[in-house]
């Protein structure tokens, strides 16, 4: 339960001495800024892949940015956006209605917080369990998310997934 707020420490940490070294920091350094052991901020940063910032420097100069390299292929579709807004608001709402750790495991192995989906290995390193105990609870919590009472919350916009959808 722990794990995801040393993430984030650890993470926060790190690129504070980005900012203040000018260069990314050693394991060491982390650890020793964080307060944490060597092993620990070891076994948390290889569970946590972090993305690389779009405006972090590219070569010599500070006049280019990684960001600047990359094309952005979505048009700018403010209803698909709102739609897209409103989507995410009623997954967190019906997210809710489950248990701290049913909802973070399931954030965690479908991608909904960064993106990155975990396997069931790495979910259970974060919760200090094993992968069958991971795999049990992720299926207790698809259970009761498919359960009417919460599934209809989600209907309308599943019915146009598959109104669009090719036979």
């Amino acid at each position: 339960v722990h794990m995801i707020e040393t993430m984030s420490r650890l993470r926060r940490i790190s690129k504070e001495l980005v900012q203040k070294l000018g260069r990314e920091p050693t394991m060491e350094e982390t650890a020793a800024a964080a307060d944490v052991s060597l092993e620990e901020t070891q076994r948390v940063l290889k569970i946590s892949r972090h993305p690389v910032s779009l405006d972090r420097p590219v070569g010599e100069g500070e006049d280019s940015y990684f960001g600047d390299f990359i094309e952005d292929n979505r048009g700018d579709n403010p209803v698909s956006a709102a739609a897209q807004e409103m989507l995410k608001d009623k997954i967190d709402h019906v997210l809710k209605t489950l248990t701290y750790r049913e909802r973070e495991i399931i954030k965690l192995r479908y991608g909904l917080g960064d993106g990155y989906t975990y396997t069931l290995e790495e979910v259970g390193r974060i919760f200090r369990v094993t992968r069958e105990r991971v795999r049990q609870i992720e299926a207790k919590a698809v259970r009761k998310l498919q359960h009417p009472v919460r599934s209809h919350q989600l209907k309308g916009f599943l019915d146009r997934l598959t109104a669009g959808a090719p036979n």
